[in-house]
């Protein structure tokens, strides 16, 4: 995310959800217990023999077994699950991490989790509070909310995000010309 900032990142911050969501369970595979696995993670290499991950909406704590690429998906197994009737009863569940086992990321770069709920200035005006960040492919895009419950879209690009300060939960930004509805 944006490079221009004070601070550096990482999963230490108090606030912010207890489990990221880093895939979801889709048909079994073969006849071992293995079961394919939608990768939402940007990190699908952290996913390895030994790891803990939680499944579902009650968090079930889960170990994986195996992890192999298959085409864009991941073929895993968990341990103590070793057939396809077992693993088939896990389809369709969503896959997760504790927040506090993710690793920092560089200086200057944030999980999207961190940025969520920071308010949003230009020069001393609140424009909102960010309730969104698009993945578009070229930069990420930020959804400001004001109290109107209006939108903003802003790119994060050097020139317009200017400071990101995850101890204040603040970001600082430069409204480019056009960007903004200034009805009045």
């Amino acid at each position: 995310m944006s490079p221009n900032t004070e601070k550096k990142a990482g999963p230490e911050r108090s606030s912010g959800p207890a489990f990221l969501l880093i895939g979801k369970l889709g048909k079994s595979h073969g006849v071992h217990g293995e079961i394919d696995l939608q990768v939402y993670t940007d990190f699908p290499e952290r996913l390895k023999h030994g790891k803990k991950v939680y499944l579902g909406e009650d968090k079930t704590p889960i170990v994986l077994d195996t992890v192999r690429p298959k085409n864009k998906l991941m073929l895993i197994s968990f341990e103590g699950i070793n057939s396809p009737e077992k693993v088939r009863l896990l389809t369709n569940q969503e896959v997760f991490v504790k927040t506090i086992d993710v690793p920092p990321l560089p200086e200057g770069v944030f999980y999207h989790h961190e940025l969520i709920g920071l308010r949003v200035f230009e020069g001393e005006d609140l424009l909102g509070v960010i309730s969104e960040i698009l993945v578009t492919g070229a930069n990420d895009v930020f959804v400001i909310n004001n109290v109107e419950s209006e939108e903003l879209l802003l790119p994060d690009i050097p020139d317009v995000i200017l400071e990101i300060n995850l101890d204040e939960g603040k970001m600082r930004v430069s409204v480019p010309d056009g960007l903004r509805d200034d009805r009045t």
